[in-house]
Order: C-alpha cells, then structure tokens, then sequence
C-alpha cells in the first residue's frame, strides 16, 4: 500500500513555526519559484533549516542527522556512489548514510516528498529509511562523500578536462542544437565529451548555487578571470585555462544567437537555462578588449523574485506613503538610484500590489526583466523605431490607467511623461540622480515647465541596497559610545531608542560562502510632494536646498536614516550603510 502523502506546510503550522499568514507568503512563493514549501521558507526568513529539520524529526518520528550529533556520516567502504548517483543526490538534497541488508539509511532535507522515496527505492532496491537533516549540512556531505570537498563545480570540470585524452572532443563541433530553454541537468548537456558545454553549464551552475547577479569572465595576457557578483561584490573563482577560453566564448554566443565570427564589436543577447526545473533567464554583453573578448553574464532568476511589498525594506512611513500615491487616478512617481539599485523590482512590487482588473496596466521597459501577469508589458526595440517615447505615445490610444516608463533619458520622454500624467494617467518612472529631490532638477533641466511639473509630481524616491547580515553567523558585539549615538542620532527615530545596546557583524559560514553576508535589502528615501514643495518648484525652479528644508519640517528622512534603522534592527552594518549613501 503507498504511504499517505505528507504535507510540510501542515507539519510546520502543526508545530508552530509558522503562522497561517507565513503559509500563505510561502505557498505563493513556492509556486512562482517552483522550489519546495520548505525552501520558500527558509528564502522568506520566517524559520531557519535547523528550525525545520527538527520538527519534521518530532512530527514525523524520524531521527535527525546532523554533523554534530555524527548522524550525518557516510559510510564510504559500502560503495553507496554506486546506488545513488551524484546528479540524483544534488536534485533531490538527501545523501545515503549507510546500508544494512536491503535497508537504506538516507538523509534528506524533505522526507514528506513521498514520490522522491518510491523513486529512490527503485532506483537501489532497498527499503529506504528516511533520515531529516538540513539542506546546508547535506550538501557538505555530498561534496565530501562524492570526494569533491572544498572544490566547487568548476573545479571539478576543469579537473576532468585536465585528465582526458588530447583527441578528446572540445565540444565546439559537437554542441547539441539550441532549444528554448538549456536544462542543465540534462544528459545531454552533460556529455563528459563535450568539454566546452561541460564547464559553460559548470559555471551557470556555480554561479546559480552561490546566488550570484553577474557573471564576469575576461582574458588577459597570461591567464583568464572568472568573478561571480554576490550581493553587489565580485568575487574570484576557479577559472578555465586560457586555450578553452575562445571555445567558451563561442558557446555562449551560440546559446545567445550571437555572431560567433564577429570579434570586433560589441554584442548583446538573452538565452534562457533551467536548473533543477526551475527556469532562469541570462543577459549577455559581450565587449571586445585588447587581449580578446570579455562576457558579462547577468542573471534573472525571475521565478524565484517575490514582489511582496513587506519584503522590500519599506519603513511604514515610507510604505504608506508610497502606496498613498500610488493609489491616486493619475500623477507623476519617479524613483532614482544607479543602474542595479533595485529600481525595478521597487516598482513591479508596487505595480503587483496595485494591480486590479478594474484598471488598464501597460509598461515600457528596456529589457523586460519580470514578465507580470494581467500587465501589459512592451520591449524598447531602438533600431525600428520603438523607443520609450513613441511607445508611450501609442499607450494613451489603449485606454491606459496606469503606465510604467522603465526609464526617462531623454527630454522626448520627459515631455511625454507629463502629458500622460496631466490627461489622467498614473505614470511611474525611474531617473538617474544621487538623491530623490535631485529629480526635480533633472527634469527642470530637461525642459519641463516648473509649473506643469509642480501639479502633476505626486512622489519622489530613491534607493540603494545593503548586504544583510547572514543570521547563520552574525555575531553580536557591544559598539563604542560615539558609533551608538551616530546611528541613534542619524536614524531620526519616532520614539525611544532600544535599551539593549548591540549591534551586529559579519562573521562568515558555510550557508553564506564564507562572506558573513545573504541577500540584500533596499533603504529609501521617500518624499511626498505637499503644497509647500509645490510652490518651490513652480515659483523657485526646484531649488534643492529650499525643497530639503520644505521635507525636514514635515519630517520625511533621508536614505541614511533609514539605513541607520537597519543597523539597529541587526539587519546590516554601519560599514554598509556608509558605503551606500557616502554622498550624505
């Protein structure tokens, strides 16, 4: 008789550790990301993996393996790499722990995933008995059970180069032909004989695994260079040897449909991966340099991107004055930052949130990065003539309520805006300026009536992002009495400050790839335009220093304080904090 199925979300609710609320986030998550209940989770920080690991241990009675209890330990002279397959243990996360008789110990991160036993169980012909460990403490003992260790994916590929004969196939002949999407767990990209396609899917899969946003790879003189950015710094990692790198080079451009033979110019693309069936798409830039080509690699893993506004980093102030404006029939909302500050992911979350089927959604953005649905949502195509101002054009013949600009570079563009905005429209934007006041300048600049503008801008806004603190490794520290009242003064709170005077640090673990860092969260600076900063635009031009002061006495804050604000929640770093808005 089949076991009955088990339900993760119902064992974690059983358990309490986590609220109706938490499941619902999470179900959604799980759904968009097509990643396990557990993950999605974990990802939205409401429990830790040790958290769920023992109370599918308690709930289910099974026993938990970990490292420090010696649970978790392989018995490596029962050839167990024999049963269970490497590429099987990685898609799953379980690891076997030993064999005894037709019995199968194994460690997994869910044991409540019913059709991964049964599968399992034909695969090695054992009754398997279930082990729970944590995700984190299961792939560490894949790596040193498969004899990988401290060695990454990367590595291990150019090991396996390294090692096979010189008549061996570099792949450049023999690449399968492109589909859609890449699955990189497929047999087919794994073909030990095509070396090139082999270390091209190692490093897209390195980079995926550490959570990397970029991917840089350059030659040099000597020797080449491959960085993966985490959380806003490049990191060095394992590199190919300078012969396979033109080889490289060509299979990327042949999975973006790029010109292989074109060394001289620059050359964009987009191709799209999946890895463990969760799709992810890749923006290429390929620039010519004097020791040869150098690829730029960014990395959109949509599914997995949560458009909740409670995940932004909104202090509720700034939360309620945002979605205030955004609720309003028509306006003008821009948000400032540079290039990868976040700005988008800002104003797809708001747009998510505002999103109703009684209103007319449509979006220009040069490149679509998330697709939504229920929205409209158009591609820049520069070289027929669809720019942001002539699409927006054609926008207000559609019947629009709400239009998204995915940039205002040009006075064109400006002009359109404010039309839009001024016959009714919401329009919201992005400006590239230090600081969200600033935006009125600019587009004074650009031509905008100081007048026209004062009655039509509703909200301006900008941001940075800051490293978070890994909560695995974070160690607290008490801080000197002139960094404790920087922050408390430059954090302008609302009310007392908290008593318990601690801060946090990086500290660097496992979990965290040893950088003390996970994930990044915005800070903000929100204005809301009243009548008084009316009257400075229109009558004064946008004086920036008289619309400080017109926001300071109302008590809007700038983008520090809401740093600050972070620092004492044990979120982030004064370090960080400084580093992102050293222009105040």
């Amino acid at each position: 008789m089949p076991e009955q199925k088990l339900d993760i979300a119902d064992i974690l609710m059983a358990v309490k550790v986590i609220t109706p609320e938490q499941r619902e986030r999470a179900d959604k998550l799980a759904a968009q990301s097509r990643c396990l209940f557990g993950e999605a989770v974990v990802r939205l920080g409401f429990a830790k993996e040790d958290a769920i690991a023992l109370a599918l241990s308690k709930k289910m009675g099974l026993p938990f393996a970990s490292k420090e209890n010696r649970l978790l330990k392989v018995q490596k002279h029962q050839k167990l790499e024999d049963l269970v397959p490497e590429n099987f243990a990685r898609e799953h996360a379980l690891v076997p722990l030993f064999r005894d008789s037709s019995l199968l110990a194994v460690a997994m991160w869910d044991p409540t995933n019913i059709s991964v036993r049964e599968n399992l169980k034909l695969l090695t012909h054992c009754e398997i008995q279930p082990f729970v460990s944590t995700k984190v403490q299961i792939y560490s003992a894949i790596d040193d059970f498969y004899q990988q260790g401290s060695r990454s994916m990367i590595d291990k590929t150019i090991e396996k180069i390294a090692a096979a004969p010189l008549d061996a196939k570099a792949g450049g002949d023999d690449m399968e032909s492109l589909v859609t999407r890449v699955d990189l767990d497929s047999a087919a990209t794994l073909s030990e004989d095509a070396h090139t396609i082999a270390l091209v899917n190692a490093i897209l899969k390195q980079a995926v695994a550490e959570r990397a946003s970029d991917i840089h790879l350059e030659s040099y003189d000597q020797r080449v260079v491959l960085r993966f950015r985490i959380d806003g710094t490049l990191y060095e990692r394992a590199a190919p040897l300078k012969k396979d790198f033109m080889a490289i080079v060509a299979r990327i451009k042949i999975l973006a449909k790029l010109d292989i033979a074109e060394r001289r110019l620059p050359q964009d693309g987009t191709f799209s991966i999946k890895v463990h069936d969760i799709p992810i798409d890749l923006r290429i830039s390929i620039c010519p340099t004097v020791y040869g080509e150098k690829v730029v690699m960014r990395i959109l893993a949509n599914a997995a991107t949560e458009l909740n506004i409670d995940a932004l980093g909104f202090e509720p102030r700034q939360r309620t004055d945002f979605l205030d404006a955004a609720n309003q029939p028509h306006g003008l909302i821009f948000i400032t930052g540079p290039t990868g500050s976040g700005k988008t992911t800002t104003l797809y979350t708001v747009l998510n949130t505002i999103k109703t089927p009684e209103l007319n959604f449509m979006t220009i953005e040069d490149p679509v990065e998330i697709k939504l649905s229920g929205i409209s949502q158009v591609q820049v195509r520069a070289n027929i003539g669809l720019t942001f101002a002539s699409a927006l054009r054609s926008f207000l013949r559609q019947d629009p309520d709400v239009i998204l600009v995915g940039e205002v570079r040009d006075a064109e563009t400006a002009q359109t805006c404010l039309r839009a905005a001024l016959t009714g429209h919401l329009v919201l934007s992005t400006l590239h300026t230090n600081d969200a006041l600033s935006a009125v300048v600019r587009l004074v600049d650009m031509g905008i009536e100081p007048y026209l503008l004062a009655g039509s801008l509703m909200l301006v806004a900008a941001q940075r992002l800051v490293r978070v603190l890994c909560p695995e490794c974070r160690k607290p520290y008490e801080p000197p009495a002139e960094e404790w009242d920087e922050v408390v003064r430059g954090a302008m709170l609302d009310s007392a400050p908290p008593t318990s005077r601690t801060f946090y640090k990086p500290s660097g673990c496992q979990s965290c790839y040893n950088t003390g860092y996970k994930g990044r969260r915005a800070i903000y600076e929100i204005y809301r335009i009243n009548q008084d900063m009316r009257r400075i635009i229109s009558k004064d031009k946008g004086d920036l220093t008289k619309l400080q002061a017109a926001a300071a006495k109302t008590g809007m804050w700038n983008m520090r304080a809401s740093g600050f604000r972070k620092v004492l929640l044990g979120q982030t770093t004064i370090g960080e904090v400084h580093s992102a808005t050293v222009e105040e």
